[in-house]
């Protein structure tokens, strides 16, 4: 039986994790040991930031709509407002409430006004 071996195949394997982590700093991009380690890190960094992202903006669009409920003035918080929209089954989610307070605050202050009376 012949031997084989696994030069080509260590070869790809090594250029295709260095190419991943063209960018990183110093050795991280460089040595390959290294450069593997930096990968499964990264790897683990962005699934994390994947789900802080949603937290972010969920944070974000709230923020939002309170501050557009404070402009016009009511004697509304936004827990009362979010269960006047459910009572009043206004089935809009924060996303678009608070790009409706940012961009077209009129029309906003009609849901508003549908909540309250």
């Amino acid at each position: 039986m012949s031997r084989t071996k696994t030069s080509i195949v260590r070869h790809k394997r090594h250029k295709k994790v260095l190419g991943l982590t063209k960018g990183f700093r110093g050795t991280n991009s460089r040595l390959y040991k290294r450069a593997k380690e930096a990968l499964l890190h990264s790897g683990q960094y962005a699934y994390v930031g994947r789900k802080l992202r949603k937290r972010d903006m969920r944070q974000l669009w709230i923020i939002r709509i309170t501050a557009g409920i404070k402009q016009i003035g009511e004697a509304l918080n936004y827990s009362r407002f979010i269960k006047g929209l459910k009572t009043a089954k206004i089935e809009l989610n924060r996303k678009m409430l608070s790009e409706i307070a940012a961009r077209d605050f009129d029309t906003f202050k009609e849901i508003v006004a549908k909540i309250t009376k």
